[in-house]
């Protein structure tokens, strides 16, 4: 072929795409599947938002004493692996509980000091919404920090009194000075004490890898560019149809060109679609894909070829485009539920596992999930890679094959 020939051939592949492209997102309903339906449905199905850094239970707290025992029983909290406290004036406390916007509030009151809690008079107000789960982990918890603090105090007040027996102090404020120091070396002694529990974790494997995050964006990826591929089916109806396919044939332009061009603009078209849908997933539910870049474009390639090959031999199969649309969205549906892409496939019987494995939905889905959950890369992919482009291969030959302009 010269270069005239390369350039008229180029220009032929341009056009069909852009003529494909502009029919397609010529309704802005189109927006509405390509990417804020998808993004819905990632935010509902995964829980809203990724895991923040830190889950525990907030708890707002209200320090009136702004005193060492108050800031040594805040230290506490915040040494809490169930709750965080969360320092706020009284009048946002009040506001939140009574809209029940928190599950409890801390109040630590103006008499909250040593030598209260050493006469027995200090107090906590710990108000807490009724029959909620949250706030009785935030009276545990709260529980436990005065315990300590208590014991603390215990230790420092003994030690006090032990000094006093053999040296009395010359004055109070010695005395003072001294429990001071005894209460802060029983901090130090007591936050460096070993672990008396050995911890073992065990090593069988969790038979199901399931990340909300990363199952919800790539199974609703899957899906809503698997339907709109399957679709091709209707641009060849419609054009079929309307009688435009014969027209466009009779030019000098071969059936496979237009085919390929075709399938070409709609693969490009879910690629973008993906690499959205991906960043989204990465810079909103902070999903993990490692060093796994390249795996990732791979799959995402062989995706795209193995649905819009499927769509060109459903194209062949049908007479209208009502047909084509009902059976495009009815097999995306199947496949992207039998798949695994709502569901870990994890959870179905084996004998409809060994089935879901006659639909690109399932390898496609599997090698997803082998680069974020299973954190592998190309090797954790190319056997996925090599049935979906199988897949694409047969369903390609077939709609050549079967294709007809009327």
């Amino acid at each position: 072929m010269d270069w005239q020939g390369s350039e008229v051939f180029v220009k032929k592949v341009i056009s069909i795409i852009f003529k494909d492209t502009k029919i397609r997102f010529s309704s802005p309903v189109e927006w509405l599947f390509f990417l804020i339906l998808p993004i819905i449905f990632i935010l509902i199905l995964s829980g809203g938002t990724g895991p923040p850094d830190d889950q525990r239970i907030h708890l707002e707290v209200v320090d009136r004493a702004q005193s060492e025992l108050s800031e040594a029983l805040i230290n506490e909290l915040e040494n809490s692996t169930s709750i965080k406290p969360i320092p706020t004036n009284y009048q946002e406390a009040v506001s939140d509980f009574d809209s029940r916007r928190v599950s409890a509030i801390l109040i630590i009151p103006e008499n909250f000091t040593v030598n209260t809690l050493k006469q027995g008079k200090a107090e906590l107000e710990l108000r807490q919404q009724q029959n909620n789960l949250n706030a009785l982990i935030d009276q545990q918890a709260v529980d436990v920090a005065a315990g300590r603090i208590s014991s603390l105090i215990d230790i420092a007040r003994i030690s006090v009194e032990k000094a006093e027996a053999i040296q009395p102090f010359p004055s109070e404020e010695e005395a003072q000075s001294y429990f001071e120091e005894s209460f802060s070396m029983a901090q130090d002694i007591i936050e460096e004490t070993p672990q008396r529990v050995k911890v073992v974790e065990g090593q069988t494997e969790d038979a199901i890898d399931y990340d909300p995050r990363a199952n919800s964006t790539f199974g609703q990826l899957i899906t809503w560019v698997f339907i709109p591929l399957i679709c091709l089916s209707v641009i060849f109806t419609d054009e079929r149809e309307g009688g435009t396919l014969r027209r466009l044939l009779v030019t000098p332009t071969k059936k496979s060109l237009y085919i390929a061009s075709t399938v070409l603009g709609q693969v490009l078209t879910a690629v973008l679609q993906m690499a959205i849908l991906v960043t989204f997933g990465i810079l909103a539910l902070r999903i993990d894909l490692g060093n796994s870049l390249l795996a990732l474009v791979l799959i995402i390639i062989t995706t795209s070829l193995s649905a819009a090959a499927l769509g060109t031999m459903l194209g062949t199969f049908v007479k209208t485009g009502n047909q084509a649309n009902g059976l495009s969205i009815l097999i995306g549906m199947v496949m992207a539920l039998m798949g695994g892409c709502w569901y870990p496939i994890e959870f179905f019987p084996n004998a409809i596992r060994t089935a879901a494995k006659i639909f690109p939905t399932t390898w496609a889905m599997q090698g997803f999930m082998n680069i974020t959950v299973r954190g592998q890369g190309i090797a954790g992919v190319w056997l996925e890679s090599l049935v979906l482009l199988g897949f694409a291969l047969v369903f390609f030959l077939i709609g050549v094959w079967r294709f007809r302009y009327e």
